[in-house]
């Protein structure tokens, strides 16, 4: 028996590993998928191949030790064998249950989240030990990037296998490869995925702009969105989350922008490489690594004005992407080597 933990639960409606969850189901096996009970106010008992157990706690925040510690517990105690446990934020339960346990602990790291710049010095404190103790103690760790997995060897000496997202899901149809005259951009409205730089850069130049993401979450998305609310070829949009819509935006647009500069692969820009588009993305060792060092890149509003004003439209860069997209990056394959993880013991 498998217990996934860590997640806000399925079906996926939140990120990415709530989608790789999601998709792990799809594999049969007998799987355990703790969900937070704050999100979801329907509660069936199962969802494809899992039986679904609700916990009274958020599945983010500082509340998230409390969540992954209960299901940890409450896992060992149903007699599951194999832990999945993506994210670090209960690691330092791990040794513990390394030790007096016989139980399989396989752990997806994250993206370094005591390096996010949201988090206070005690909390990066915390989350920095939380990590170290899941790198000594799991059985076996994962990385969704190359370079999360160079700073696994070079920070413990300990070998990560790398395993990136899936996004083929987010083709409900067959891709036009149209151009409507706009750029495009989806994700969490927050300092460190640089949307300030982004709006910065379309605002002194022509081409419009369609922005997803949660503005109203935040100060900082606040802040952005009456700071650029006067100028009309700056589209903010609320929060999108069904496929068909998000398949349009991209589908339609003449490239994907993405400012994403911590965390490792990120699952908007694995999905946006299917599309075939061109991406303009910020120069980060993540990025370079999730794009095979293809597409474009920039460092700051500057640099991102310039490429917009030079035009990347029609470039074939986005056809290496999809290629890239195609062989690296399907659900498939994804789902392929985690199971061969979670089995092979």
């Amino acid at each position: 028996m498998i217990a996934v933990i860590g997640t806000v639960g399925v079906p996926a409606c939140y990120g990415g590993f709530e989608t790789l969850v999601d998709n792990l189901l799809d594999f049969e096996g007998e799987f355990t998928v703790y969900c937070s009970g704050k999100v979801y106010q329907e509660r069936p008992p199962h969802y494809k191949s899992a039986k679904l157990i609700y916990l009274p706690f958020n599945a983010n925040g500082a509340s998230s030790i409390l969540y992954d510690a209960v299901s940890m517990l409450h896992s060992i105690i149903r007699g599951s064998k194999v832990l999945l446990v993506l994210g670090v934020s209960a690691g330092l339960l791990l040794p513990f249950i390394r030790i007096f346990t016989r139980r399989r602990l396989i752990t997806n790291i994250d993206g370094l989240e005591w390096r996010r710049a949201k988090w206070n010095r005690f909390a990066k404190w915390f989350l920095k030990v939380s990590e170290r103790a899941a790198v000594k103690f799991s059985h076996e760790i994962i990385a969704d990037n190359q370079g999360i997995a160079d700073y696994v060897l070079d920070e413990y000496g300990v070998s990560a296998h790398v395993i990136a997202y899936g996004g083929d899901h987010v083709l409900t149809a067959n891709i036009t490869r149209r151009c409507d005259g706009y750029a495009f951009g989806v994700c969490r409205i927050e300092p460190e995925n640089n949307v300030h730089l982004i709006l910065e850069a379309f605002s002194k130049s022509n081409k419009c702009l369609k922005f997803v993401g949660n503005w109203s979450a935040s100060e900082y998305g606040q802040d952005l969105k009456q700071q650029y609310a006067t100028y009309g070829h700056i589209e903010m949009i609320d929060p999108v989350y069904d496929l068909e819509q998000l398949f349009e935006l991209r589908d339609g647009c003449d490239f994907y922008v993405h400012g994403h500069s911590a965390g490792g692969t990120n699952p908007s820009l694995v999905e946006a490489m299917f599309f075939a588009k061109p991406i303009i993305a910020f120069d980060c060792i993540y990025n370079r690594a999730s794009m095979e060092a293809r597409g474009f890149y920039f460092q700051d509003s500057l640099s991102l004005t310039s490429l917009i004003q030079e035009g990347v439209e029609g470039s074939e860069e986005g056809l290496v992407l999809r290629d890239i997209a195609e062989s690296r990056y399907t659900w498939r394959e994804i789902r392929s080597r985690y199971m061969s993880l979670i089995v092979n013991f």
